[in-house]
């Protein structure tokens, strides 16, 4: 699925593909890029859309220019893309869950060993963040908005949920065993970087840097605009009502994805660090981030 931001007729337009998953703090995020509101210069931006999996392993084969990645899957990626240090999806004390049929028993950790779990998908950061929280626990990937599904059908013991799952899997009976933000802050003292958007290195340092602009004031303008952006946003929010939808989108549209700053850059390199001591992960050296130019 794809759509086009406002074009651009004069010529001299380069014209960049910008790949993002179609949720709600996506949309609200490119929101202003979408509908024309931000100026982006002799920049056009066409937009597609697609789960963050797809877009991981699309990324893997050097296919999208720009795109929305797991960090988990960055590791795999860094020699060819570049992070950028704006539109990062960050769960300060919250992020990805695990949750069961059965009510969370007293040590979820121990629980788990051996259990199979549905997860999003091999490359995801909350599967990163399972392996890191119980490598002994089973899994088996399930398209994101299938996993309630499968736990509720028995087909696994628990599931592994992103997205709007986080905020609803109560109302369909599934209790939360694990948050795995609220675990890796316990862990660490730090946010759980999930999520963040990157820029294929070929595509050269000035224009990189112009993208980083364009997306930081995308983000910028919709945070200034919140009402408008949310009203798109709830196109994405895959039936959450209009309070959900705000509070997830608060989630994850927040200080850290206008810019990494200081401590969303030290969570992203710890989480590399554990993944790689773990050897779930390649080391990622130099990690660096392209911030918007001035």
């Amino acid at each position: 699925m794809t759509h086009p931001a406002s074009p651009l007729s004069r010529p001299g337009v380069r014209t960049i593909s910008l790949a993002h998953s179609p949720d709600a703090d996506d949309a609200f995020m490119f929101w202003a890029m979408t509908s024309g509101r931000i100026a982006t210069g002799a920049r056009r931006y066409v937009h597609e859309l697609a789960d963050i999996e797809t877009l991981n392993r699309r990324a893997l084969a050097g296919e999208l220019e720009c795109t929305a990645v797991s960090f988990h899957a960055y590791a795999h990626l860094a020699d060819r893309y570049a992070l950028l240090a704006h539109g990062a999806s960050v769960g300060d004390r919250y992020g990805p869950r695990v949750v069961a049929r059965a009510p969370r028993p007293a040590d979820p950790r121990a629980a788990l060993a051996g259990l199979t779990v549905a997860v999003p998908g091999e490359l995801t950061t909350a599967f990163l963040a399972l392996r890191l929280y119980q490598p002994a626990a089973r899994h088996v990937a399930v398209p994101f908005d299938r996993i309630e599904d499968h736990v509720l059908t028995g087909k696994a013991e628990a599931g592994l949920l992103i997205h709007e799952g986080q905020l609803t899997h109560g109302d369909r009976g599934l209790h939360l065993w694990v948050d795995m933000g609220e675990w890796w802050h316990e862990e660490t003292g730090l946010p759980l970087p999930l999520g963040g958007n990157v820029v294929r290195r070929d595509l050269g340092e000035d224009l990189m840097r112009a993208i980083a602009r364009d997306l930081k004031a995308s983000i910028a303008y919709g945070l200034a605009h919140r009402g408008e952006a949310l009203a798109y946003a709830g196109a994405y929010s895959r039936g959450l009502d209009a309070a959900r939808t705000d509070r997830f989108v608060g989630m994850y549209v927040n200080d850290y994805t206008l810019d990494l700053g200081p401590q969303g850059r030290r969570a992203v390199t710890e989480l590399f660090t554990r993944g790689a001591r773990a050897g779930v992960l390649p080391a990622v050296s130099h990690l660096t981030f392209v911030a918007a130019s001035p």
